[in-house]
């Protein structure tokens, strides 16, 4: 007996639990969802390496104009269409215009469009297809046959429309783009709204007494966040698209405050001439910021898949 109680344990002592004892407790604790979802992200080398060309572009015209100071609005006789050298890495055009200073303004104006219209029609889309699958009945159809209606219309038609109709400004443009591609999210959210409100939950939420504001801006909107960003990065580059669209055509913003799109009108111009430096660099950026957001996008979307992430 005196044995047994030497041998027992004290309470100081790390007395293994009876899950540890029986190899039910964890090796190593649960790693958590932005953690997986950031591995199953940078499995992905496309979009790693589209991210980096993201942050390069944002640096490069963000960043940029404070380190290279470029002649970017006056006219410089002695310096047209000169080729890329020394003095001007990027060459300049048919104004004597850096085109190098001209890319990273420009960038900035395509970049700063692009992700407000792309946020702003992640927000509408969000918030109208949660009000839609969270009410239901006659009203979630009303809302959403309007919705049929709207993507019947031809977006480039609307675009060019409003466009010419509300004017040619920073502010318009963003308005216009948004309001024209928020109608894809309005689908997905709501698919996802009628899948969320019947869970146990919002039921709970719901018997409590909380309303329905309540329960769509704490309870549902925070579910479909992974919708929302996978949407949003796509938005970002289809609104990069549009607006390059519409300068190219000539209804983009007006000189000297021209984007990626209203430079390669521009330099297209000139391509019977060889003037290649005022046509690769923006048409290169805008294709290079599009497929990066696509390849963003695609890799979001398995990061928020669950059944892809690594315990």
């Amino acid at each position: 007996m005196d044995e047994i109680i030497a041998e027992s344990p004290e309470v100081g002592d790390n007395v293994p639990s009876a899950e540890q004892m029986l190899g039910l407790e964890p090796t190593e604790k649960p790693r958590s969802m932005f953690r997986r979802g950031l591995e199953v992200f940078l499995e992905n080398r496309l979009a790693v390496v589209a991210f980096g060309v993201l942050v390069f572009y944002v640096l490069l015209c963000f960043l940029g104009p404070l380190v290279y100071h470029g002649n970017t609005s006056h006219v410089q006789m002695d310096e047209i269409t000169l080729a890329p050298g020394p003095s001007h890495p990027l060459g300049t055009d048919q104004n004597g215009v850096d085109e190098l200073g001209k890319l990273m303004k420009a960038g900035q104006i395509s970049l700063e469009i692009g992700i407000a219209s792309g946020v702003l029609a992640s927000v509408i889309g969000m918030l109208y297809g949660a009000i839609a699958g969270y009410v239901g009945g006659w009203i979630d159809a009303v809302m959403m046959r309007t919705i049929d209606a709207l993507l019947s219309i031809p977006l480039i038609f609307a675009l060019i429309y409003l466009a010419s109709t509300l004017g040619r400004t920073k502010t318009v443009f963003i308005m216009v783009i948004a309001l024209t591609s928020w109608f894809s999210l309005t689908r997905l959210t709501r698919g996802d709204t009628l899948t969320i409100k019947v869970r146990d939950y919002v039921a709970a939420c719901r018997m409590m007494g909380g309303r329905s504001p309540r329960i769509i801006f704490r309870h549902i909107l925070p579910n479909t966040i992974g919708t929302t960003i996978v949407n949003t990065s796509l938005s970002i580059a289809n609104s990069v698209f549009a607006l390059s669209v519409l300068s190219y055509i000539g209804l983009g913003l007006q000189a000297p405050n021209d984007d990626w799109g209203g430079m390669f009108a521009n330099g297209s111009s000139y391509l019977d001439q060889n003037y290649w430096w005022m046509i690769y660099p923006p048409g290169v950026s805008i294709v290079l910021i599009i497929i990066s957001c696509n390849f963003i996008g695609d890799a979001l979307r398995d990061a928020f898949e669950t059944r892809l992430q690594k315990r």
